[in-house]
């Protein structure tokens, strides 16, 4: 498993991660890699001597191996563009990966006399399938076979059991609004010769093959393909696919098979936590497994289907690595001790509670009550918020690296409602798709509803309100300071603020037609009348912005818009800009500056 600390000394501001191996009974740990470069993305080779990983130490990012027992890591792959995922073969003797071909000599030279100029849409750096031996030849060399290529962006592969196939997933360029034309292909290992598994409208991913080769599994959406998702889990078996029945949230993640080849497995998102399931061939889903507490992330299958391993955390507990039996035989196993010297965590309590909207349709969030909470005595609420708009707010440790500091928050003598209203994941499809055509309407009213309820149970001060959101979070939020006064502080992070333009800026242009039924020009009204900032006149909640510079997914061209239209009517605001910053922080300094900010503004105009 993979371990990351914040590396912030002098000039450094950057995540270092190494690998550690733990034992499957819980005893103990130990840290495999060392260095001042990452090392990710471990897989076990198949006979358990090796593990596998991806690191920058010799420049660009290439798969290395370390044997389990100890010893110096040593490169597999010589790729001069970065690999961006890899599989060993069944039989240990090949590793295919997935990397861009290397940049040409005038392409180099271009970028060194200052002529990389770029063409938009032009030119996209797609990523082929490469094959090196495991084991370097008489010389130490492991030449590299460029396997699959063409004018498309390969994803995602996944080795036959007999190792003479490989599957393998293709969109036509890297840009993430191409994720909705994926495909499936096969290429046979021996020849190159390729040919489409699974090549339809819908969009379709995750291969894995059974264990007796006959059958592969993968996940395809409905038609058309919609941004707020619908999937099943397919099986293919020669030229004819069968579809499974639908799972709960029809998210299903794949995991792989059973060793018998008659049970997929998939985890799965439910309310605030997600659960790990396994799809007979001829019924229902069944539980395997889900913590007594909490949640669980990153889970990964062994290579015989026998066990998975997966990072379990809670509010009040710190993400550990367990064990879990395919079985569903016994309870998880904490296989790690990564956090155990963290300080004794407060005091802090939080619930899962349930409230109507105002349409009476049930919504279900996290209240994290202030430290020390005394009943009967009202406390400053924060409204949190969630992105996606599909995505949603799970029973996670509080006191972990993020935006907002929420362990703080409570400490500091705040309640915190995060509500996963209508448009969340984890509710079913119906619910995912309740708020389509209609963000800022009952959306909003499940929000106020939640702090109502809040409210009522004579937990929040009704004078004392903050809301705070990110990404479809921070469009919420800049949405809630429109229409209502009640709010006393706000904080927008990388809000989508005038649909109008993010429709015609953002990296995803699929994304609004989509929720909207058209393109601004087929539904202008429908943009305007969603947005804050033809609704800004009028605005008086003191409001954070907070925007990263490099951010493709909203450009911060939509924190400007909405910062100047606050500044222009003498409400106060203030707007932060990070360099180099995508759509999320990454850089630790960035990250702990966020939640200084957050909880300095959130201070300043609640506390009284």
């Amino acid at each position: 498993y993979a371990r990351t600390w914040a590396v912030m000394e002098g000039e450094k501001s950057e995540q270092l991660t190494h690998l550690f191996v733990g034992r499957a009974d819980g005893s103990g740990d130990g840290q495999l890699t060392r260095g001042d470069k990452s090392c990710t993305a471990p897989q076990w080779s198949g006979d358990g001597r090796w593990i596998l990983f991806l690191s920058e130490r010799a420049g660009k990012q290439n798969v290395w191996r370390i044997r389990v027992d100890g010893g110096e890591a040593e490169p597999l792959s010589e790729s001069k563009s970065a690999v961006a995922a890899f599989r060993i073969s069944p039989d240990d003797k090949q590793v295919a990966y997935l990397a861009a071909d290397p940049p040409s000599e005038e392409k180099e030279k271009a970028a060194k006399e200052k002529r990389d100029f770029r063409v938009v849409d032009d030119d996209p750096e797609n990523h082929r399938l490469w094959l090196i031996p495991f084991e370097a030849d008489g010389e130490g060399k492991r030449p590299a076979r460029k396997l699959v290529s063409g004018d498309f962006h390969i994803t995602e592969i996944a080795w036959s059991p007999e190792g003479a196939r490989i599957a393998y997933e293709r969109q036509p360029t890297p840009k993430a609004n191409d994720w909705t034309k994926l495909d499936i292909w096969e290429v046979t290992v021996a020849d190159g010769a390729t040919r489409a598994v699974a090549a339809s409208g819908a969009s379709e991913s995750s291969p894995v093959y059974s264990p007796d080769g006959k059958l592969l599994a993968y996940v395809r959406t409905r038609e058309p393909v919609r941004w707020a998702r619908e999937q099943r889990i397919v099986l293919r078996s020669g030229s004819s696919d069968r579809e499974l029945p639908a799972t709960y949230d029809e998210q299903p993640t794949m995991l792989g098979w059973s060793p018998d080849s008659r049970r997929v497995f998939f985890h799965e998102g439910k309310g605030t936590r997600r659960v790990l399931y396994a799809m007979p061939l001829d019924g229902p889903p069944a539980v395997v497994a889900q913590l007594p507490e909490g949640t669980f992330t990153a889970v990964e299958r062994n290579a015989t289907g026998t066990h998975f391993g997966m990072v379990g955390q809670a509010p009040h507990r710190a993400p550990e690595a367990f064990l879990v039996d395919a079985r569903g035989a016994g309870p998880p196993v904490q296989v790690s001790r990564a956090n155990s010297q963290l300080p004794a965590f407060p005091a802090i309590e939080t619930k899962v509670i349930r409230w109507k909207s105002a349409d009476g349709l049930e919504i279900e969030g996290l209240l994290t009550y202030p430290a020390g909470y005394e009943k009967g005595k009202r406390y400053p609420l924060l409204l949190n918020i969630h992105g996606g708009p599909a995505g949603m707010f799970a029973e996670s440790f509080l006191g972990g690296p993020g935006t907002y500091p929420l362990a703080t928050f409570a400490e500091r003598g705040f309640a915190i409602l995060r509500a996963n209203i209508r448009g969340s994941s984890n509710y079913g499809r119906n619910f995912r798709f309740a708020n389509y055509g209609d963000w800022g309407g009952k959306d909003y009213q499940d929000l106020m509803a939640g702090v109502d309820h809040v409210i009522a149970m004579g937990v929040a001060d009704p004078e004392r309100l903050g809301v705070m959101g990110w990404s479809y979070g921070g469009y919420m939020t800049s949405w809630i300071v429109t229409q209502t006064r009640r709010f006393k502080a706000a904080a927008v992070g990388a809000g989508v603020t005038n649909l109008f333009s993010f429709n015609g800026t953002a990296d995803i242009p699929g994304f609004l037609p989509d929720y909207f039924s058209g393109e601004t020009w087929q539904n202008l009204a429908a943009y305007e009348k969603h947005s804050a900032m033809f609704q800004v006149k009028g605005v008086t909640t003191p409001t954070l912005i907070l925007h990263g510079e490099a951010d493709v997914r909203v450009p911060v061209s939509q924190g400007y818009e909405f910062y100047n239209a606050l500044k222009r009517q003498g409400v106060a605001t203030q707007m932060v800009v990070y360099p180099r910053m995508p759509h999320g922080p990454r850089e630790p300094k960035f990250q702990l500056d966020l939640m200084e900010r957050h909880l300095a503004w959130m201070e300043k105009y609640l506390r009284n």
